[in-house]
């Protein structure tokens, strides 16, 4: 039953992004150009070299872990809408980290700042977890506010305690064995895939194998039920949180241990935002949340050749690929919408 469940959302999937496409197609030649032309450099962006292909996952892995720190907290019926501050004090924490511990071997600098960057992210995000608990205020809300505090924080305490000199607002680099090693030569592709893969195989376990993600799960489902059955659902929220703004700050430490080698104010182009698109996507599931990252890399990679050969106007290539996520994710909107319809009235029954 379950495996005709999943083969069904699967070809619905294919069917609406091959739907998406041809509307897409028709837009590209209303507008004067070469549909055929925009999609071949779509896929050459994505696949068309060893270089490409590496870019593509390149651009996944931050999504990975914003898709799965949102995810997690949906299955709780939480929106962690702060997925995009989390990551900027996970960034900020991992890089202090590498710098002060730099006289460390790798094999323990690289987990030490990885930590603390998980660590960074979960004690944010525990916050409005707790403010939620304990006085009913909604994450939504206070999960935006802190966005704009952690973002706006990290760039008050790099300005005044640890910028380098220079015209860019950034930290001096990390050490050499701080730094993720990569995959690719020259692609800053690194190992940062397979720790997004691992965290995305604990989280599968986590809620399908374990009791206390029947507990988060039950939670979301009907809190009611959840408190009536036993679970305390306080703590369940407040660790939901705690879990889910580890997995956004590991999204920051990989990009400063594995790209950037630094940390830069105002690094990132929306990854805790995008990650939520990611979520919704990905039915809120684990290895959903790989794939819809994954389409979203395609997209970015495939989308900047579009422009770049096929000569396609940057916002066709954004409608283009909204098209894409708007009918691969329509089902799971309306149903978050429609069980969520008490989002702002704090109805969560």
């Amino acid at each position: 039953m379950a495996f005709n469940k999943n083969l069904k959302e699967i070809l619905y999937s294919v069917a609406a992004i091959i739907s998406a496409l041809l509307l897409g197609a028709l837009l590209i030649k209303l507008s004067g150009h070469s549909a055929l032309k925009a999609y071949y450099y779509l896929f050459y962006g994505a696949f068309g070299s060893t270089y490409n292909i590496a870019q593509t996952f390149l651009k996944t892995i931050p999504l990975i872990f914003t898709g799965l720190a949102v995810a997690v907290g949906f299955q709780s019926g939480l929106f962690n809408i702060g997925a995009e501050g989390q990551l900027y004090l996970g960034a900020f924490a991992a890089a202090l980290a590498a710098i002060i511990f730099s006289n460390l071997p790798g094999f323990i600098l690289i987990p030490l700042a990885l930590a603390a960057g998980a660590l960074a992210g979960s004690l944010w995000a525990a916050v409005p977890g707790i403010l939620r608990a304990k006085t009913g205020a909604h994450e939504v809300i206070t999960t935006i506010m802190f966005n704009y505090i952690g973002i706006l924080l990290t760039t008050f305490l790099l300005k005044n305690y640890f910028k380098e000199e220079g015209p860019v607002d950034q930290t001096k680099k990390i050490a050499e064995q701080a730094r993720l090693p990569e995959l690719v030569a020259n692609t800053r592709l690194t190992w940062a895939l397979f720790i997004a893969i691992f965290v995305i195989i604990i989280i599968y376990y986590l809620l399908n194998h374990t009791a206390y993600g029947y507990d988060l799960q039950l939670v979301g489902e009907n809190i009611n039920a959840a408190e009536y059955s036993g679970v305390d659902s306080d703590k369940v929220i407040i660790n939901t949180m705690l879990l889910s703004g580890g997995i956004a700050g590991l999204a920051g430490s990989t990009m400063v241990l594995g790209v950037l080698h630094r940390f830069i104010t105002n690094f990132s182009p929306g990854y805790g935002f995008t990650g939520i698109a990611v979520a919704v996507l990905g039915r809120n599931k684990p290895l959903g949340v790989l794939f819809a990252a994954f389409l979203f890399g395609i997209l970015e990679s495939g989308g900047m050749s579009m422009q770049l050969f096929a000569k396609i106007p940057a916002d066709l290539m954004t409608i283009v690929q909204g098209l894409v996520i708007l009918f691969v994710a329509a089902p799971s909107i309306f149903k978050i919408l429609k069980n969520k319809s008490g989002i702002f009235r704090g109805d969560n029954s």
